[in-house]
């Protein structure tokens, strides 16, 4: 079976789980995503390492796992989605050490979060992309970009917060906006860092 190479398109609050968190897939060459349930914690790691700018204080599990795996000399070569049961992706790391390949069961968040990080490509089959895969305009589906993960707002109160908090920032000199995005992430609050990364990159 032949191999189609995906990448990242976005992460976004699902609106069919609560808690849980919609990471799209998209094939590179192609119109279809491949949209995956995944959790909170999963989503995070994800974002985090898409995130150049923002560096959590202490290193997260995923960010151990390379950690170790680079001192033990074990390079992630890529990520395979090779099996779909009843709504569930199952995934495999291919790792190579000294020349010789081991692949290991994985879940499919852990396996991307981690993929992330070695830059290591991601596949899937083309039979679970055929039977999986959907057509979407994703910027109008979920209003996305590469590295967004934003809650999607259900109260005009929590409407009205962000407004307030996106306007404050854009008050703020670009010392002041480091000095809170640092803090932010400090406090390992990194959906308000992602926010503030935002608003020093529109002035750039």
């Amino acid at each position: 079976m032949s191999f189609i190479k995906l990448t990242i398109k976005g992460i976004s609050y699902s609106q069919t789980q609560t808690g849980a968190y919609a990471l799209v897939l998209s094939e590179i060459g192609g119109a279809r995503t491949l949209p995956i349930i995944i959790g909170a914690f999963e989503a995070q790691s994800i974002a985090i390492a898409l995130e150049k700018e923002i560096r959590p204080p202490r290193p997260l599990t995923h960010d151990l796992f390379k950690t170790f795996s680079e001192r033990f000399s074990i390079n992630v070569k890529e990520v395979i989605i090779h099996k779909l049961v009843d709504g569930v992706f199952f995934s495999s790391l291919v790792c190579e050490k000294d020349g010789v390949e081991e692949v290991i069961d994985t879940r499919t968040s852990d396996a991307i979060a981690i993929a992330v990080r070695f830059e290591a490509p991601i596949y899937t089959y083309k039979n679970i992309l055929d039977k999986a895969g959907v057509y979407l305009k994703i910027e109008e589906e979920f209003g996305l970009s590469n590295t967004d993960m934003r809650e999607e707002n259900t109260s005009d109160t929590k409407e009205l917060e962000t407004f307030e908090e996106e306007n404050k920032f854009s008050n703020l000199s670009i010392t002041s906006l480091n000095e809170h995005l640092n803090k932010a992430v400090s406090d390992e609050n990194y959906e308000l860092a992602a926010r503030i990364r935002d608003e020093i990159s529109k002035r750039s």
